[in-house]
Parts: structure tokens; sequence; C-alpha cells
């Protein structure tokens, strides 16, 4: 008796997430999981594939998210499934929904405006309150979750302008064990921000014990990406050693034009330290970076995009210069009046974002956000970037390196059991796609153009994206860590 699938692929060229060379097969999928990858010609499917040696590859991880709200206020998640994500890392940069049991009274506070500027989102008592909230209304991908550090300030002190007090550390200490407890894979920092920069490494270090004895992971946006970036990488490192847990350097880059090139010296100073303790790293494939609106970091910037602005919000997608000459005034000016805002700056060289893709341990991460109103094209475009512009257009790395970075290496950094490959018996999260076509759309012009060359999508075996078009389908499920 022939076998029967619930989703029958075939003729598909698999490109299996380990980094070994692409092979013909077909997969059959029952359930959830995977259960044959091979010749499957007398086999049938209740949905069924003809890829005509088209690409099949695991689902993408998109390891650097600020998606904690559009999984529950967009479930269809179409920013994410259409360039082929089947699992996002929300909480980053020290900023999550939860857990945050003080509302906002007056404003959201900068950078947790990134993902509600009116507060309406922040309203879950606890990390579990949030995990729940998902479950009970789950989105079209997995998410694996952080508990952002800057949050846990908000909620305990009265003022972050200041290291916190031992009173604030052990509340911090104990929200993070809960959160860790409910779901949590680990602790996001940004102390690269304003509500953050004034905790020094000894809170951080202690605030997060709690990773210790439940086998978290700590990821960081550094306190500085410029002139002192190595200083930073020896704080996240130490972080990681107090700890005994591994560390993530999230979107690793260069700032300022002093310092173009100088990812050649921090790549070593990470290549040192990864023969010593667990790093990991990750980065996006564009040279302008993308957050929340400050006269300082335009100052730096060679070209400022605006993404929102609630001061002046048809200003958004327009050039900073631009807006201030037509105002009259300065560029200083021009942001207050702006204010609260995002933009895009551009302040990073070409050849470090090469250089950084190109190493061997960088895993990929969009730091996309999705509640801009002209968003940077990151958010729509990083991983199909990543495999037309970059392998298959410059040559960068194979196809075969490039989807490794996407997938097997991300799923086996932060400990996603079963996820990342195309194997018998794991997850059924796939992109099916034509490497000839793969590109980004989106560009800074039209940041909400869709990929190009991505077919189907697949999660936990239901299709999520068709022939350009969400599927309206929510099997996505919150994943734990298994160390």
């Amino acid at each position: 008796m022939s076998a029967h699938f619930d989703l029958l692929i075939r003729n598909a060229q698999v490109i299996d997430g380990t980094g070994a060379p692409r092979f013909s097969a077909d997969i059959g999928v029952r359930a959830d999981r995977i259960e044959r990858v091979g010749d499957l010609s007398g086999a049938s499917g209740s949905t069924e594939i003809d890829l005509g040696g088209r690409v099949a590859s695991p689902g993408f991880i998109d390891v650097h998210t600020h998606d904690d709200r559009l999984l529950l206020s967009d479930r269809s998640m179409a920013p994410k499934v259409s360039q082929g994500v089947t699992t996002v890392v929300a909480g980053n940069c020290g900023i999550s929904l939860a857990p945050l049991p003080v509302p906002f009274s007056q404003g959201v506070t900068p950078p947790l405006n990134l993902l509600d500027d009116a507060g309406d989102w922040f309203r879950f008592r606890d990390f579990a309150a949030y995990v729940q909230a998902l479950e009970a209304a789950p989105a079209a991908t997995n998410c694996a979750l952080l508990v952002g550090h800057t949050t846990l300030r908000l909620a305990t002190m009265a003022r972050t302008d200041r290291p916190a007090e031992p009173a604030e550390i052990t509340a911090m200490r104990a929200l993070v064990d809960e959160s860790l407890t409910a779901g949590a894979i680990g602790v996001s920092t940004g102390l690269f921000y304003e509500p953050a920069i004034s905790a020094p490494a000894e809170e951080v270090i202690e605030i997060c014990r709690p990773l210790s004895w439940h086998r978290g992971i700590y990821c960081t946006h550094m306190r500085c990406e410029g002139d002192r970036i190595a200083d930073s990488l020896e704080e996240t490192f130490r972080v990681g050693r107090e700890l005994d847990v591994p560390v993530v350097i999230s979107h690793h880059k260069i700032i300022g034009r002093a310092n173009y090139g100088r990812s050649a010296e921090t790549l070593a100073i990470i290549e040192r330290a990864m023969s010593r303790q667990t790093v990991c790293l990750d980065c996006y494939p564009y040279a302008a970076g993308s957050t929340i609106l400050s006269a300082d970091r335009a100052a730096t910037s060679e070209r400022v995009l605006v993404t929102w602005s609630r001061g002046m919000p048809q200003h958004a997608g327009r050039e900073l210069a631009t807006i201030a000459s037509e105002l009259g005034v300065s560029q200083e000016e021009a942001i207050a009046r702006l204010l609260p805002a995002g933009a895009i700056y551009f302040r990073m060289h070409e050849d470090d974002v090469k250089r950084i893709l190109a190493f061997e341990p960088t895993m990929i991460g969009s730091d996309g956000l999705p509640h801009d109103d002209a968003p940077h094209p990151r958010l729509w475009g990083t991983f199909p970037r990543v495999l037309g512009h970059y392998a298959r257009g410059l040559g960068l790395f194979s196809l075969e390196r490039a989807i490794h970075k996407m997938t097997a290496l991300s799923a086996r950094n932060f400990g996603l059991v079963d996820r990342g490959v195309i194997a018998e018996g794991a997850y059924a999260d796939l992109a099916l796609f034509d490497p000839d076509r793969v590109d980004a759309g989106s560009t800074y012009e039209q940041p909400l153009e869709r990929a190009l060359g991505i077919d189907t999508v697949v999660v936990n075996g239901t299709i999520v994206w068709r022939e350009g078009r969400a599927a309206s389908n929510y099997p996505g499920r919150v994943l734990r860590r298994m160390s």
C-alpha cells in the first residue's frame, strides 16, 4: 500500500540547513513533522506541491526581532512569512512587552515606543500572562521570547537615570526568574539606550543570575558599537563568563566613519572569545540601522530617513535634511518638532557588513520594526536579500552556507530542538523558493514591497504563505529553549 501524507512536496532540490550540498528528493509531511525525505514517487498527499527542481529549505529563523506586539496584533505575520521566516526571536534590545504591571501615565518611554507608542499593548501583569495570550491566539510563526532588561527597569524603578539599588535588583531578579519559568528563553539588554545605559555590568549580572540555573541565554545590544566597541565586547563576554551562559552579540556592526574597517579587529576579538566561552552573534544585511530618532545619532550619520513621527506624521519616509530645509530650521530643531519619532541612520560601511556576514558563525536577524510607518527595508527583505544579493549576486557564500546561517546554526545556538533542518522527525517548518529569483523586493524608497521568489512557507506542517498571499492559518507555537 502506497504511503499517504498530509503534505507531499515533489521534485525538490533540498538544502537541509546543515551546510551540506543540496540533493534531489521528495518530502512527506504528516501532522507537524517531516516523516520521509527521499523518493516518494509512489506516494500521495492530501496537498501536493511540485517544485520542479526549485529549492526546499528549512524555514528561516529570525534571531533578532521586535515582533512582540505583532505576534498578537497581526497574527498573519506577513512581513516575516512572506520572506520564508517560520520562527522569530522577540524581546530583543532590552525591550519586551512583559512584565510591565505599571501602566505608562505620561507616554511610553523610548525605546519601548518601538513596540507601541500609545502604551495600549503594555497590559501584561507578568510574563506568564503574555505567554498565555500568545498560546490562546497563536500567530502564523513560531516564537521564542526574551525578557527585556529595560522593561524590567521601568517596571521596578521610579528613576532609570542611575544604577539600580539593591532592593530594585532583587525585584528585577525575581521577575527574571518568573519570566524564565513562564517560558522566556533568556534576557536581553539594550545598554546602548538611555533607560539602560546607566546600568553597570554588575547590575546586569546580578539581575540575570536566574539564567544560570534556568540555562538561559543572554542577548545584548551592546553599550557601544563605535569608538569603544572593544570595551563593550569585553563587558559582554564578562556577563557570560560570570553567569556561565551563552551570550549573543546582537546585530553586530561598526558605527561611524572613524571606525570603518574595524570589523576585522572585532571579529578577531570575538573569535578568540569563542575559544574560551559560548559566544554567538547575528547581523542584518544592510549598511544602515534604524531605531528612535535622536539628535546625537543623526549628527553622526551621513544620511537620515524618518520612519515615523507623532509630532509631524506627514514626514514619515522622508529625508531629515529635506524636512529641516523645508521648515527653514536646523536639523536639531527639526528633530525636536518631529519627536517622538523613529529614523534610519546611514553610518556603516558596506565592507564591514560583508565581512561580518561572511564570518562563519554569524547568524541572520532582521531587527525589523513592524510598527514604523515607513520602516527600514530589512523588515520585509532581510532573508531574501542574503540569498539573492549576497549569495547569488555577490558570491559572498554558497546558498547552502547562507541557509545554514538562517536555520540550523540559529536553532542550535538558541536551543530550538528539531528546528532548522530538513530531516525525518524534524518539525515541518519549510521555505520553498526559486533560487534564481529570490531577493528582497523592499527598498529604502519602497520599504513595504514583498520578497521575490518565495513560493510557499510551511509552519508546523501547515501552509501559511502561498503564491504571494498569507493563508490565514495560525499554527505557530511558543518555543522553549533546550540547552
